[in-house]
């Protein structure tokens, strides 16, 4: 039997990480320790696509109830920052006009809520014809029952559902260069950092 397994392989080239919704006033409400892994991997993928070349696109959802993205992501995810009030990124034309600029047909997300606007979002990108990698380890919600439909759903509905490391490692494709070590380095340092 043949599969097509076009959609489960990811190129820096082709790709864009997509941060949801990592705002100061929704952080309070997530698990400390499941908003820590987040936030690491986060900043790792953001990290790393700056070093490879992949665009990083922001969402913040209705910033002037929620704040902003939070500080310690700000800078990482700067480069492209939409507003929106849709939950689903898609339903703000300012978002799908920035990936068609882009040129990109994959598609990295990450953020919060896994069961809302992150799964909203997942529906919306596959309708438009995207690839879609869900970063599991780079998702939340504020309880775990609703993480894991959101996710299940996610995957159901034909979004490739991934880690930080498998989307890292995906795009370097080989060992050997600057870019591995760069990477590398950021994967130990996360994985060193204890909270």
């Amino acid at each position: 039997m043949s599969r097509d397994l076009n959609r489960f392989f990811l190129e820096a080239d082709r790709a864009v990480l997509v941060v949801v919704d990592v705002q100061e006033r929704l952080v309070p409400a997530m698990p400390k320790k499941v908003y820590r892994r987040l936030k690491k991997s986060i900043d790792v993928l953001a990290r790393a696509a700056k070093e490879l070349g992949v665009p990083v696109v922001t969402t913040e959802q209705y910033p002037r109830g929620l704040g902003h993205t939070v500080p310690e992501l700000a800078d990482a995810c700067a480069e492209t920052v939409v507003e929106k009030v849709s939950f689903g990124c898609c339903g703000e034309p300012t978002f799908i006009e920035k990936l068609k600029e882009l040129g990109r047909t994959q598609v990295v997300l990450t953020g919060m809520e896994a069961h809302v606007c992150v799964y909203q979002t997942v529906l919306g990108l596959l309708d438009s014809g995207y690839n879609v990698h869900l970063v599991s380890d780079a998702i939340c919600s504020r309880n775990k029952h609703d993480y894991l439909a959101g996710v299940d759903n996610a995957r159901c509905a034909g979004a490739v559902v991934s880690t930080t490391e498998m989307v890292l490692f995906q795009f370097l494709q080989q060992a050997g260069t600057p870019e591995f070590k760069f990477v590398s380095g950021l994967v130990k340092e996360r994985d060193s950092d204890k909270d």
